[in-house]
């Protein structure tokens, strides 16, 4: 009977552990989304983009480029797709976050590689009429890249 009643005691107290721990990062989490207007990153308004002040440039000189009025930060820096752009838009939220947050990331920010491919892909999406002549050109030229050329067309400089 006494193991019994040390069986169930064990078992209050891992099942408090674990309430307090579950609660504590729902808590922190649910703060953090909350403080950081995660709501509006759900939607295409660029203004959202430069909630942090390390965007303001971005957001400036995506203003004065010439995709203001055909596109906006996520067309341009999410992939297609429903699943794949909300899945991208929570990995980079957590590491932008993250990086915020400790302060360990590059000033001005750079892009990533994984994400300057997403980029890449977008801009050959839209300029699809184009993008044949261009890899049509000799190999030798080596692969053509449309943000290495061009990299001041979505935020000028």
């Amino acid at each position: 009977m006494a193991n019994k009643h040390k069986v169930m005691q064990m078992g209050v107290l891992l099942g408090i552990v674990l309430g307090v721990t579950v609660g504590g990062i729902v808590g922190m989490g649910s703060f953090t989304f909350i403080y950081a207007d995660g709501a509006s990153y759900m939607f295409d308004d660029p203004m959202t983009c430069a909630n942090c002040h390390i965007m303001n440039d971005h957001y400036d000189s995506w203003i004065k480029s010439s995709h203001k009025n055909v596109a906006t930060c996520n067309d341009c820096h999410t992939p297609e797709g429903f699943f794949y752009k909300y899945l991208i838009k929570a990995v980079n939220g957590y590491n932008h976050s993250l990086a915020f947050t400790t302060g360990n990331f590059h000033e001005p920010i750079q892009i990533r590689e994984f994400n300057r491919q997403i980029t890449e892909n977008a801009c050959r999406k839209c300029h699809s009429d184009i993008v044949h002549s261009v890899d049509s050109f000799p190999e030798k030229l080596g692969a053509l890249s449309c943000i290495r050329c061009h990299d001041g067309v979505g935020h000028m400089r």
